[in-house]
């Protein structure tokens, strides 16, 4: 098992992130956060995961998420479930100034690759 995410600093315009469990909506790692209450964080988005599978079932989709993207004024937000674990997701917040989201997502992939539970 390695929970291990402390390569998510490397990330330009990192500021926190975390490895969720979509079914309780407790962390399970986290790296940074700096004014972020990963905690809530984690709880909150567990929400932002559910609410897309509903809309993926009610809607008949037979598909499954990459990944989530939110975009705020000064920060963008990536939800990643893990393909090995769907029920467990990366949650990671970039400052928008100083990232490059293509990129961040994917070394997000190559990130989750790592990960095994």
């Amino acid at each position: 098992m390695s929970t291990n995410i402390a390569i998510l600093n490397e990330l330009d315009g990192f500021v926190g992130g975390c490895l969720v469990d979509s079914e309780t909506g407790l962390m399970l790692a986290s790296e940074g956060g700096g004014k972020i209450d990963l905690e809530a964080a984690s709880a909150l988005n567990t929400q932002v995961v559910k609410a897309k599978l509903a809309a993926i079932n009610a809607l008949r989709l037979d598909d499954t998420i990459e990944d989530i993207l939110i975009t705020l004024g000064k920060q963008y937000h990536l939800i990643r479930p893990l393909a090995s674990s769907p029920t467990v997701f990366l949650y990671v917040a970039l400052d928008r100034k100083s990232s490059n989201l293509g990129l961040a997502r994917i070394k997000l992939k190559g990130i989750e690759a790592g990960i095994t539970l």
